[in-house]
């Protein structure tokens, strides 16, 4: 039982952390200490129903739909396009790049970005839903849950560590530049990604 949460838990790390459109979001958010508890709330919250929907089986679900999984992978990229050309925006205007004074997201704003970023990549049903779901699915009924509760930990532990521990960047962020630069990081990876989906 230890051996399936250790597993499960160094599983979903390896998916999870990586540089992606939500780690992006979560840090930006983070260093501007906009809506961090609420942010990552959702962002793990939506990894732990994804992730039990794969053990439930909705993996299998979605390979036999690729019309789903096609309308997900032209929608993300729209919306990855759009987000990239946002902070390609923001880069280009100091005075949207102060660390005070400017207007941030509104919280229903930032949670539906957070919802786009997660329920509109397709990659996350393929790694999140399928994968995490048939590796579980080897480690028997119970195990499998072990399994699943260890991914969660994972999700919950990168989001929380992310999304505070981006405070800790502050002090560099108080000059303009720094801004510029990070949101120019942060439009190059959405144009990345928008274009993989793309290209398929």
């Amino acid at each position: 039982m230890p051996t399936d949460f250790i597993t499960g838990f160094f599983s979903g790390a390896a998916l999870i952390i990586a540089i992606g459109a939500q780690n992006a979001f979560v840090l930006r958010q983070g260093i501007r200490r906009e809506h961090v508890l609420a942010v990552v709330l959702v962002c793990a919250g939506a990894d732990a129903l994804l992730i039990g929907a794969g053990i439930l089986g909705l993996g299998a679900l979605i390979q036999s739909a690729p019309m789903a999984m096609s309308v997900a992978r032209y929608a993300g990229a729209l919306f990855l396009i759009v987000y990239g050309v946002a902070a390609a925006r923001r880069a280009l205007n100091p005075h949207s790049l102060a660390v005070t004074g400017s207007a941030g997201l509104s919280l229903t704003a930032a949670l539906a970005a957070c919802l786009t970023f997660t329920f509109l990549n397709p990659h996350v049903y393929l790694d999140t839903v399928i994968l995490l779901g048939s590796l579980a699915s080897q480690r028997g009924e119970s195990g499998r849950w072990v399994f699943g509760a260890g991914a969660i930990c994972a999700s919950f532990v990168w989001f929380f560590s992310l999304g505070f521990g981006a405070r800790l960047l502050a002090p560099w962020f108080l000059k303009p530049i720094a801004w510029r630069v990070l949101d120019i990081l942060i439009a190059l990876i959405m144009f990345a990604l928008g274009a993989a989906l793309l290209a398929g």
